[in-house]
């Protein structure tokens, strides 16, 4: 039976799509109709195909212009796959067609005109790739009611004032397109809109006063812009609005009282700006609010007395203002509060017993207050806590024994008060616990020995109390313990040689204490960064290593230490000699000078070689350099110029770099920051050195020269001349994912919260399965790990540095001496690289797997910790055994009930990357398909596009 139109062509519509987990079996050619087929509804009266719905099928690929045979067709929905490539013209052709949704795959290249499609009422392509100019076309389909063009990498441009066509229009999304200048007044005409989402641009100028018309509106989305001005009070009209998010803008001036009106406000966000005075008292009658986070502004005055009393709020920052006054009664009088945070403000007082009730809260930080008087015993006892912290305030009283019950806390900080009394045994039940800091109280008594118990502590801060007794042994059970610092308290008896079983610690404070008896030699064998014992009764020979890591300071003020007089610290140390040295001992010194000298002539002679050899080098590698580089060559002052992007350059200023502006210096040459005289910006120059010039000046004009991708670091231009050679890229402010990951803001607070890491994993994801996957010849980078993962000032990741980057097909064809050189990171190299130079791309998603492991636990590829020759991903593979082990390793600076689920997926998304036989880990595409699913929707609003709701600082 010869096959009907539809069925022919929605058979080769399959045949250009790849299937992996076989969801199409049941479209085959001997089917009657195709009305059979999965995912594919027709009309019951004509039998023609009306609907394709294919949503999250792990489908790859790319489009087949064969769609546009079936002419009944009204919905296309391919969204969260990974197909690629173009949207085929021929689409036009489909005029019945109301909704095509392609959201969330890999599709790139400019987009067609698609002004025929008259009929359509829901256009969502977002989450894409697609490049060129912003389709202003869009502005002909005058049915559409929701239209999403965000997060793809259009030109930089400015939105079309023809957008105010589109009269129908209930939701708009377009975050993330690069769009810069002013909302257009036409926008504000569309008054059936109830969803503006414009956010992650460049949009600029004041607050637009005309929102106010859009009377339909119940979400504002506008965050990370350049908006500037003063909140208008016409914001206030809008009687619908739900949720608004202005944070991360350049907006200043008090909040209009009007805005107190709002009585529908379940999200209320404008952290990261200038706003200042007073919250209007309205805010104290809300009765829907969930979400307010107003944090790093500079408000003042008290918070509304009733905030929060009528509303279920779940989270709330005001943290980095200089609110004053009683500290709020009832933020969690609802009982739903889960973030309360609140740090670095004026408030003084004390705090309302209520907050004992509280029991739904998991972070609470109130730390560098004013606030006083003793913390509500209720408050202790916290079952779904992970981090307490009520540091830098004048807090007293003492810690109740009723904190066993906060069993889930992994943190508790408690510095810099007024508080006393003896530690409670029940610490020793915080078994999850892995920061407890109270330093600078009043603490008295004995160190409770159960805090041997908790075996997941890391940091343990006890100095400037007033503990006595001895230090207890049961210290030795805290096997994660990396900080210890016990110093200016009354601990007497002597440093017990438990401290030595600690394997994982690197630092040490007994400073000013009464310790007495010597110095355990075993210390020795810990890997010790700091120490420091000085001002104890210590008696007897410091151990060699300790004072030459540790220096005199370490050990002053203990009369009875002395030195070995062999040790090659004895002339410089200020310490008198344990004894004299013996004949032999001097024999051995004696040893070591002519060893010395002989050691010192033989690098001369070799220095000499070399040197000869060198020029003979240089000599050929001009000719080679010559032969090498093949590129167009524009003259600027003698200097040989390639330009990749339309940029003007002046050669001198590139060339003649500043050393105060060095940023970094790695294997293959230095690299500077440089701000353009003629303000075309900030750029990053990389200067080579000498003996790099050649292969990583080809590799990179090769590679990234022809690269256009928003996850890919630009490389702008090259410049020759001589011996000197210089690579000019976009700039990257906030450097690279393994600086992110361990940077504080502040004490105890990292820079990546879980959104941002997930953000960042995604981006780097795409960018890598554009290199393997979508690049007319496939490109193995080579050298995957965070620190080649750089981030723009929005923690944009993009992947850096090609230097020994390849190209997949033709890899054995290539000179041996190429496919020979071995590159790579220790701790991110594939396995199968121990035995075969055979490099594919399933050694890149190895290393991309290293890095989500990173991201995950918050540790680097090789620590102590892992044990000798070990690397992160074996000690992962040692905590997979239960759910209990998996939840240890997530990063506990980051992590909270919300979140866990998320990181677990990401967590598994990595070992699948890790798994030893590279044919069995998944290819990019795949990586990328499954961190879709793992967005952390704990962390977003109601949008269908995972926007972040607040900062959980």
């Amino acid at each position: 039976m010869p096959l009907t139109v539809e069925t022919e062509a929605l058979l080769e519509f399959k045949n250009q799509l790849e299937d992996p987990l076989n969801y199409l079996d049941s479209w085959k050619k001997d089917s009657d109709s195709p009305c059979g087929f999965l995912g594919v509804s027709c009309d019951p009266n004509t039998g023609l195909v009306t609907e394709i719905s294919l949503d999250n099928k792990n489908l790859s690929g790319s489009l087949s212009p064969s769609i546009s045979m079936l002419q009944s067709v009204t919905s296309l929905v391919l969204p969260s796959n990974s197909i690629s490539g173009e949207i085929p013209w021929e689409l036009n052709n489909c005029t019945n067609l109301r909704v095509l949704n392609l959201t969330g795959n890999n599709m790139n290249g400019s987009l067609p005109d698609l002004s025929g499609l008259r009929s359509l009422e829901i256009l969502d392509i977002s989450e894409n790739y697609f490049s060129g100019g912003f389709p202003n076309w869009v502005a002909n389909l005058t049915q559409l009611v929701s239209l999403g063009l965000g997060d793809n990498d259009y030109d930089e441009g400015e939105i079309p004032e023809s957008l105010g066509n589109l009269k129908n229009l209930t939701w708009l999304f377009l975050a993330g397109s690069n769009l810069r200048g002013e909302i257009p007044e036409s926008i504000f005409e569309l008054s059936a809109l109830g969803t503006l989402d414009i956010c992650r641009n460049n949009i600029s100028g004041n607050f637009p006063k005309s929102i106010s018309k859009l009377q339909s509106l119940w979400k504002i989305e506008l965050y990370q812009n350049n908006l500037t001005g003063e909140l208008p009070v016409e914001l206030a009209d809008l009687s619908l609005l739900q949720e608004i998010d202005i944070s991360m803008n350049q907006m200043f001036g008090k909040l209009p009282e009007q805005i107190g009106n709002l009585k529908n406000l379940t999200v209320f966000q404008l952290y990261e700006n200038n706003f200042s005075g007073e919250l209007p008292l309205g805010f104290g009658d809300f009765r829907h609010l969930k979400s307010f986070s107003i944090y790093r502004n500079s408000f003042s005055g008290q918070v509304p007395e009733n905030f929060g009393r009528f509303s279920p709020l779940t989270t709330i920052d005001i943290s980095e203002n200089q609110f004053s006054g009683g500290f709020p009664k009832f933020l969690c009088a609802t009982g739903n509060l889960q973030f309360l945070l609140a740090l670095e403000n004026n408030f003084s007082g004390e705090l309302a017993d209520n907050y004992g009730e509280c029991k739904s809260l998991e972070r609470l930080r109130i730390n560098q207050n004013n606030l006083s008087g003793k913390i509500p015993d209720r408050l202790w006892a916290l079952p779904s806590a992970k981090m307490i912290d009520f540091s830098d305030n004048e807090f007293s009283g003492g810690i109740s024994p009723i904190i066993g019950i906060s069993t889930s806390l992994n943190e508790l900080v408690l510095s810099n008060n007024r508080l006393s009394g003896k530690l409670p045994m029940e610490l020793g039940k915080l078994t999850q616990l892995e920061r407890l800091h109270l330093s600078n109280n009043e603490f008295s008594g004995e160190i409770p020995s159960e805090i041997g118990y908790l075996n997941q502590l890391s940091s343990l801060h006890l100095e400037e109390n007033s503990f006595t007794g001895k230090i207890p042994g049961e210290l030795r059970q805290c096997v994660r313990l990396v900080d210890l610092n016990l110093a200016l308290n009354s601990l007497s008896g002597i440093i017990p040689n438990a401290i030595s079983q600690i394997n994982s610690l690197n630092s040490l404070n007994l400073s000013r204490n009464e310790l007495e008896g010597s110095i355990p030699e075993n210390l020795q064998k810990l890997k010790l960064s700091s120490i420091d014992l000085s001002k104890n009764q210590l008696t007897g020979k410091i151990p060699v290593y300790l004072l030459s890591m540790g220096g005199d300071q370490a050990f002053v003020g203990n009369k009875g230490l002395c030195i070995d007089g062999s040790s090659e610290t004895a002339s410089i140390s200020g310490f008198a000699v344990c004894s004299r040295n013996s004949l032999h001992k001097r024999f051995i010194g004696n040893k070591r000078v002519i060893f010395c000298i002989i050691l010192a002539a033989l690098i001369v002679i070799l220095g000499g070689l070399l040197l000869v050899s060198y020029r003979n080098f240089k000599h050929s590698e001009a000719t080679e350099m010559e032969n090498d580089l093949k590129w167009d060559k524009k003259t600027n002052h003698n200097w040989k110029l390639e330009s990749f992007h339309p940029m003007e350059l002046d050669a001198e200023e590139i060339c003649n770099l500043d050393e105060e502006k060095l940023i970094g210096s790695g294997g293959t040459g230095k690299v500077y920051r440089l701000d353009l005289k003629k303000g075309v910006g900030t750029v990053a120059v990389k200067q080579l050195w000498n003996g790099n010039r050649v292969k990583v000046l080809a590799t990179e004009m090769n590679t990234l020269g022809k690269i256009r991708h928003k996850n890919i670091l630009k490389l702008y231009a090259c410049l020759l001349r001589g011996g000197s050679s210089f690579l000019v890229f976009e700039y990257m402010e906030n450097g690279n994912v393994f600086q992110a990951l361990h940077r504080e803001i502040k004490a105890g607070e990292v820079e990546l919260d879980w959104y941002k890491r997930y953000r960042i994993a995604l981006g780097a994801a795409k960018g890598l399965a554009y290199l393997h996957h979508d690049c007319p010849r496939p490109i193995i980078h080579r050298d995957i790990k965070s620190t080649n993962i750089l981030l723009d000032e929005n923690y944009e990741p993009k992947i850096a540095d090609f230097g020994v980057a390849k190209i997949a097909e033709g890899f054995s064809s290539q000179r041996e001496s190429e496919t020979s050189c071995f590159a790579g990171t220790h701790g991110y190299i594939a396995p199968e690289l121990a035995y075969t130079l055979d490099v594919t791309e399933k050694s890149d998603v190895y290393s991309f797997g290293v890095v989500l492991l990173e991201l995950v636990t918050g540790k680097s590829p090789i620590e102590d910790e892992y044990g000798e020759g070990k690397d992160l991903v074996y000690w992962v593979s040692t905590h997979l055994n239960t759910l209990e082990d998996v939840l240890k390793i997530l990063d506990n600076k980051i992590v909270s009930n919300s979140i866990p689920d998320g990181m677990i997926k990401v967590l598994k998304i990595a070992t699948l990357c890790t798994i030893k036989l590279p044919n069995l880990r998944p290819s990019m595409k795949d990586v990328v398909k499954m961190l879709v699913d793992a967005e952390p929707h704990t962390f977003t609003s109601p949008s269908k596009h995972g926007k972040k709701e607040t900062v959980l600082v």
